[in-house]
């Protein structure tokens, strides 16, 4: 009974792998062109000087969401490995699917230069035949990295202008220039660098360490079964079953958890920081004892299940911890996001302090820069809210289309004796509301401004 329960054919974790990079894969392209009354789902437009979230855009002046978004991101990605390791990096990230792009569909299943089930082994580069299949793969993935970063592009071009800028390439040199450079680094990345950006270059791996702990699912080989593949002293390794030191280790000393070992370890010695989580020794593994009739040797589990064959603790002090800061975090992010002005004013006073007109009239001037963050055109209406003495003069109420700016002079004038000071001149702060006379409830924004009364002896008695 036991051994035909351990033989029950499971879906490997490398299809797994596969199904999640596919889905991967269609989001990140589709996303860019996905948008909402306009808005992009995610665009972070340097061109338009404009971030768009689930559909709704906010200028370069309400860019306090950004904080927020990196949180997210850097709490999400530790909250991800104190749980499940590195399961971003052999699940989610774009190094390994692009490597798996390249190394198990174009040279091992399109060009038959591999075997899936060997990813140490070197083809023969000598072999006529094996170096042209080398040019066509590299041709092959220079295309597809052409895309990647085109689509890497979209989401800080969209893909609308992208389109249209390609249409006048030598206005539009830099863009084009950044998209091959990008396509060119992807090319010497998964090429010839391969899985080295992720043991060497990536600091991801060094920071991995101090967010495991005994409840942290990674791939783990259970000495317990298998026994210590390593002599005592740690450096001679056993290569036949027979010279395990004890005759009841499980470990068949075949080697098959290390040859399809993308980063080139070997997990029988422990964790170590070049382990990325794919799980293709577990498959491995699980394939020889299968056919043993026993449960795989390396397993994805977590140092208690192994080592003390107690359940893992998922919900903990640290899982806890970061939940409550993921959970705070997005209420926050929707908070500020709710935020959202509708129209963007900024107020700066001219350098002139105030004019003194006849009747000791008192005006100042100001420059309104107005911007219309909304999706429809409105006409724009100033008032002043708490100085009824003030009054605004010179200023008409306009119409601003979408995503237009406009700068107008507003004179604040007033004829009654505000302040009675020979000492010195009395800045007063004068609260301006600014709204659309189409829908005054909706765009409505407050500003400041500090408007100047002179002292009593500049004023004619």
């Amino acid at each position: 009974m036991e051994g035909k329960t351990a033989t029950l054919k499971k879906t490997p974790y490398r299809i797994k792998r596969y199904y999640g990079y596919a889905i991967a894969t269609i989001v990140s392209l589709a996303i860019p062109f996905i948008t909402i009354n306009g808005n992009h789902i995610f665009l972070l437009s340097f061109d338009k000087k404009q971030l768009h979230l689930l559909g709704v855009a906010f200028d370069m002046q309400e860019l306090y969401l950004m904080p927020f978004l990196l949180m997210l991101l850097f709490l999400g990605i530790f909250a991800i490995t104190a749980i499940g390791g590195r399961a971003w990096c052999g699940w989610s990230c774009p190094q390994t699917i692009f490597r798996v792009i390249y190394r198990d569909l174009i040279e091992t299943k399109l060009l038959g230069l591999r075997r899936i089930k060997n990813k140490q082994k070197e083809p023969d580069w000598k072999k006529p035949e094996n170096a042209s299949k080398r040019v066509i793969a590299i041709i092959i993935w220079s295309l597809l990295a052409i895309i990647a970063a085109a689509d890497f592009m979209w989401y800080f071009v969209p893909p609308e202008d992208f389109f249209a800028y390609l249409q006048n390439p030598a206005e539009h040199w830099f863009l084009i220039g950044f998209v091959l450079i990008i396509a060119a680094f992807l090319v010497y990345d998964v090429i010839f660098m391969k899985e080295n950006f992720c043991v060497y270059v990536c600091p991801y791996s060094r920071v991995q360490s101090v967010l495991y702990d005994n409840d942290t699912y990674q791939a783990i080989y259970s000495t317990k079964r298998g026994g210590h593949i390593y002599d005592d002293h740690k450096e001679k390794i056993i290569f036949k079953q027979k010279d395990l030191p004890d005759p009841t280790n499980e470990c068949t000393a075949c080697e098959s958890c290390v040859t399809v070992c993308p980063t080139h370890i070997d997990i029988r010695k422990g964790m170590q920081l070049e382990c990325i989580n794919c799980l293709e020794c577990v498959d491995a593994c699980t394939t020889v004892m299968g056919k043993l009739g026993k449960e795989s040797l390396v397993q994805w589990t977590s140092t208690r299940s192994i080592e003390k064959d107690e359940p893992t603790k998922v919900f903990r002090k640290s899982t806890i911890m970061y939940t409550v800061a993921l959970v705070v975090v997005l209420a926050l992010l929707f908070v500020m996001g709710g935020e959202k002005e509708h129209m963007l004013l900024n107020v700066n006073k001219t350098t002139q302090l105030y004019k003194i007109k006849e009747g000791n009239v008192v005006t100042n001037n100001f420059l309104f820069l107005f911007q219309n963050t909304d999706s429809k055109t409105h006409t724009y209406a100033l008032e002043i809210v708490d100085h009824p003495d003030i009054k605004i003069k010179r200023f008409k109420p306009f119409k601003l289309d979408p995503k237009k700016m406009s700068k107008k002079v507003v004179i604040l004038q007033t004829d009654k004796i505000l302040v009675n000071d020979v000492t010195k001149d009395t800045p007063i702060t004068v609260t301006i509301r600014a709204y659309a006379i189409d829908e005054p409830q909706k765009v409505s924004v407050l500003r400041k401004a500090v408007f100047i009364y002179p002292r009593a002896d500049k004023l004619k008695k």
